[in-house]
């Protein structure tokens, strides 16, 4: 189970309003503060006015250096800015102790391997769930929310060809660092490593909440048409940290599956390989089933090797 300890008043159950309360508003002040220092920053690091970074966003791609400049802002902005908040809920509102002398110890390579395997068998399922998810088509009423959904999608896509469309090795790595490792960490440590517990502690069970957590974590990305892969993401994400009471566990998967992506991205740009992140028109069932069950094995053993022991789990 997740370990968070705390005794702190705002951190107990009957006051999950305020608790979440302080969250959010801890949470967007921090990534509004850290985004305003990034934007302030990236035009003296990259050689880019702030009205070419303004352009950026709002779909015009041209300036030099551009990519790089948005990497920044989004590594400070997003990545770094939830690992940001999750620290200072934890440590200056709700005064808790993640236990990692408890934690760390509970990685393992046995345990780092059958991650890798049921990120891989993860990713070739969730290959299923985002074409189901591209099927979407909401009743006549709604079909003002659904062109907005779809010109959002839109927008958020181009620009993350945009960011995913490396011409050399540094901005790969740039992708790598921002994206999987920044991301990875970040993320897991807001939603996993604060959220979860809390929404564990709040309804009582485990299950409701990785799943909470993990409708939340893909509300948030605000991508209507990925909401259903990234919901089965962030459930995966939960169970990993849920079975071993351990962050690292979450948090290399989350690391592996925007890594490979990433990775898979620029080999298709090179030729290497044909890889397109845009297609939802066909599924490879055969691959979604075969990476369910590679998934569900992978659970299973990872769940057996991760058995409670008795120390300290939950707190709050």
């Amino acid at each position: 189970m997740e370990i968070y300890e705390t005794e702190s008043e705002i951190a107990k159950r009957k006051n999950w309003l305020l608790s979440l309360i302080v969250i959010v508003l801890v949470g967007i002040g921090i990534l509004v503060v850290l985004q305003v220092l990034a934007l302030a920053v990236a035009p003296f690091l990259f050689n880019i006015s702030v009205e070419e970074i303004m352009g950026l966003m709002l779909g015009d791609y041209s300036p030099q250096n551009g990519r790089m400049a948005m990497f920044f802002i989004q590594g400070i902005g997003s990545g770094i800015g939830f690992w940001v908040a999750a620290y200072v809920v934890m440590h200056y509102i709700d005064k808790a102790d993640l236990h990692w002398e408890i934690q760390l110890p509970r990685f393992n390579l046995t345990g780092a391997g059958l991650v890798l395997l049921i990120s891989l068998g993860g990713m070739l399922f969730n290959g299923l769930l985002v074409y189901w998810n591209s099927q979407l088509v909401l009743p006549e009423f709604m079909s003002g929310i659904e062109l907005w959904m779809q010109e959002m999608e839109t927008q958020l896509m181009e620009m993350t060809k945009f960011l995913t469309d490396f011409q050399s090795i540094p901005e790969l790595l740039m992708g790598i660092v921002v994206i999987g490792v920044l991301a990875g960490i970040g993320e897991e440590m807001f939603f996993r490593g604060l959220i979860q517990p809390k929404m564990h502690l709040y309804t009582g069970n485990g299950h409701a909440g990785v799943w909470l957590t993990a409708f939340i974590f893909s509300a948030i990305h605000l991508q209507f048409y990925g909401f259903l892969p990234r919901l089965f993401l962030g459930g995966m994400f939960g169970y990993l940290y849920y079975y071993s009471g351990s962050l690292t566990y979450p948090i290399l998967a989350h690391i592996a599956n925007n890594s490979i992506t990433i990775i898979l991205v620029y080999a298709s740009n090179q030729g290497m390989i044909d890889f397109d992140m845009e297609s939802t028109d066909t599924v490879s069932y055969p691959a979604a089933m075969g990476g369910l069950l590679v998934l569900l094995a992978g659970i299973y053993y990872f769940k057996k090797i991760n058995k409670p022991n008795g120390e300290l789990e939950q707190g709050i």
